[in-house]
């Protein structure tokens, strides 16, 4: 009895799992933005621009592995930091270019409508 139920269990959570939709390259949660590579190519000059004014970056983000940087981090040209009390993520662009040399370019809008 007590295994039926445990292997009963097992299953609704691996059914759970795999029916969670799969996380996007962009992600905003807890006032961090993470950005993953889902692609087999190594990234260079990532520069990460929120709000159109805001921006943050890496050297290099190898295929298939995360970022993460709390919006704080993120400037403006002007040195004026985003400030997570008073501002809300509405748009998010990428922009990298991969180990081929050819452009990347990732956008997450919350304004656009579905």
């Amino acid at each position: 009895m007590m295994r039926r139920v445990c292997r009963a269990i097992l299953v609704l959570g691996l059914i759970h799992a795999a029916c969670k939709p799969r996380p996007g390259p962009i992600e905003v949660g807890d006032n961090v933005v993470s950005i993953q590579n889902q692609t087999s190519r190594d990234w260079r000059n990532v520069v990460v621009t929120v709000n159109d004014h805001f921006r943050g970056g890496a050297p290099t983000l190898a295929a298939g592995s995360r970022m993460a940087a709390p919006l704080s981090q993120f400037q403006t040209a002007f040195g004026q930091r985003y400030d997570v009390s008073r501002q809300m993520v509405f748009r998010i662009e990428v922009t990298a270019t991969d180990a081929n040399g050819e452009p990347v370019k990732l956008e997450l809008d919350k304004r656009e409508r579905k």
